[in-house]
């Protein structure tokens, strides 16, 4: 595993574009500091600007713990994190998810900073649940892909539940 952690670490500070295993369903992503690199993704995922995109983290004091995989959107201003701008939500707001994967923390550790995550598909068409279903075409935008290894399966197959992190500190459920 740290052989294909190293690999994905020179793509990501090369401002590369990865597909990677997460806590839920694969993802694209980069670094999170990297403007240029955002922009290949929405590039690439033939995304609007408007919907904004979520980041992975080590850690964040913001994102409760929960019994499941959770995206939470706060003010990406209380992340105390340079994040790229076309990353920030209009509102300011930023989702962010702690995931408990080994290969994500891993990952997130070696490159001392957050990643993208996205669903590794064009937008507007289905998450694919498995790696077997992510378009062939979208591959082949990717500067480095993970190989598809059953040690980085998280055996879960639909995206994270989330939750707005409100001003006064109600939440609301945006996905259950």
């Amino acid at each position: 595993m740290q052989q294909i952690i190293e690999q994905c670490i020179a793509i990501l500070k090369a401002g590369g574009i990865i597909l990677y295993p997460t806590d839920t369903i694969w993802g694209i992503g980069c670094d999170a500091t990297q403007s240029e690199a955002v922009e290949k993704i929405y590039r690439i995922k033939q995304r609007d600007h408007s919907k904004s995109m979520l980041i992975l983290m080590v850690n964040c004091p913001l994102c409760k713990p929960t019994d499941q995989p959770t995206t939470w959107i706060v003010p990406a201003n209380q992340l105390h994190v340079t994040l790229a701008p076309n990353l920030i939500a209009q509102d300011g707001t930023i989702g962010v998810r702690v995931p408990q994967h080994d290969f994500c923390q891993q990952l997130l550790s070696a490159l001392g900073n957050p990643i993208v995550s996205t669903s590794a598909n064009f937008s507007g068409q289905p998450s694919p649940q498995r790696y077997e279903n992510i378009a062939e075409t979208l591959k082949q935008e990717i500067d480095y892909c993970v190989p598809n290894l059953l040690q980085f399966a998280s055996g879960k197959t639909q995206c994270s539940r989330i939750i707005k992190l409100l001003p006064d500190g109600s939440e609301i459920v945006i996905r259950p």
